[in-house]
């Protein structure tokens, strides 16, 4: 189980300051997509700069055009790029084998799905690297969470890994732990405390030990 740092309400000199103070304890960086609509991909390629061993991923959360989208995230620096589930199925498997071509991973963000298992299925069909159930801001806001989507992929997925987003804190992440994800994306949960570093450090230990 791995812990994804998401860095979404920052420009580039603060991405670099919060990435400084917590890059011992998470496996993934994040510029979410904020900072790509404000900065571009250029947030990719100095972050990566300034952090050569850290694996970046790159929220571009395409919707079209995969191919070529994926290869400029590639050559920004991006190990890991995003698209979307509801996606057509021709990009996702161009947005695949795009990603092959440069060894890098695709994960799919299953935010929007609303069958969630059948949409599942096929993409692991396609050979995504990651399936992300994912509660964005708008639902977080009234209460949802997607542990029990996360549940339901793990359910049928056989090659792709699983990761969930949205909303986690350290005060929910056992039940996050329990259903047993690869990868746990935290945003606010880390950056919006007052010591970044101590509650990585946290987080980090608690999934260690999950």
């Amino acid at each position: 189980m791995k812990l994804q740092l998401a860095l979404d309400l920052v420009n580039i000199p603060q991405a670099i300051e919060v990435v400084s103070q917590v890059a011992e304890h998470v496996d993934v960086v994040e510029i979410g997509t904020p900072v790509v609509i404000n900065e571009g991909l250029r947030a990719v390629k100095e972050l990566k700069e300034a952090f050569p061993n850290v694996t970046v991923l790159a929220d571009l959360k395409i919707m079209d055009a995969a191919g070529y989208e994926v290869s400029q995230a590639a050559a920004a620096g991006a190990d890991i790029v995003t698209i979307l589930a509801v996606a057509e199925d021709e990009s996702i498997k161009g947005a695949v084998a795009e990603a092959k071509k440069q060894n890098k991973q695709i994960l799919v963000d299953m935010i929007a799905v609303k069958d969630i298992k059948a949409r599942a299925i096929e993409l692991d069909e396609f050979g995504v690297d990651y399936i992300c159930v994912h509660t964005g801001y708008d639902l977080q806001a009234v209460g949802k969470n997607s542990f029990e989507d996360l549940k339901a992929i793990k359910s049928v997925v056989k090659n792709a890994k699983t990761a969930v987003a949205g909303g986690i804190k350290l005060d929910t992440l056992p039940e996050v732990i329990a259903a047993q994800p690869d990868l746990v994306i935290v945003g606010g949960g880390i950056t919006g405390q007052d010591n970044l570093s101590e509650t990585a450090a946290k987080f980090k230990e608690l999934i260690v030990q999950g």
